[in-house]
């Protein structure tokens, strides 16, 4: 389970060290892999990435190629998602090389945010992040807006 917020950089190359206890995640999740295997595509509603162990994303890429391919939405959903999808492997050091396009997309520089979401980890420009965090805590949150579920929730 990924969980809590980390500040990392990413060099010249595109290259990101992992965080220790996420690395430690990943390799649980791959046991008889040398390196842990994971996948990394876009979010398609907000400018960051969502990296998952290879496992749990075989498990959401099974479940997306079982939607409709007549439906436009679904259509939409596919190909962004799996079209991205990118297959790496954190090296010796812990290290993934992150393609130029998905950087491009997440708008990523030297400064990023590796946020613990559960089952995935978004990776978020640090600048991009800080906005959109300070959008999230200024935001009004009418008992509308809630998830019934949410109404249930005691924190």
């Amino acid at each position: 389970m990924f969980r809590g917020a980390a500040t990392i950089s990413i060099d010249v190359k595109g290259r990101m060290a992992m965080p220790v206890r996420f690395r430690d995640i990943f390799a649980a999740c791959t046991e008889a892999e040398p390196h842990p295997q994971l996948v990394v595509t876009i979010d398609t509603e907000e400018p960051c990435l969502m990296i998952y162990p290879l496992a749990q994303w075989n498990l959401i890429q099974a479940k997306l190629e079982q939607l409709p391919s007549f439906n436009p939405a679904a259509r939409r959903i596919q190909r962004l998602l799996i079209g991205h999808a990118t297959d790496l492997e954190l090296d010796s050091n812990g290290r993934i090389l992150l393609p130029a396009l998905l950087r491009e997309y997440a708008q990523l520089d030297k400064k990023a945010i590796l946020l613990g979401q559960g089952k995935k980890i978004e990776l978020w420009s640090e600048a991009i992040w800080n906005a959109r965090r300070e959008t999230y805590l200024q935001a009004s949150s009418s008992a509308e807006e809630l998830p019934e579920l949410l109404h249930q929730l005691s924190l």
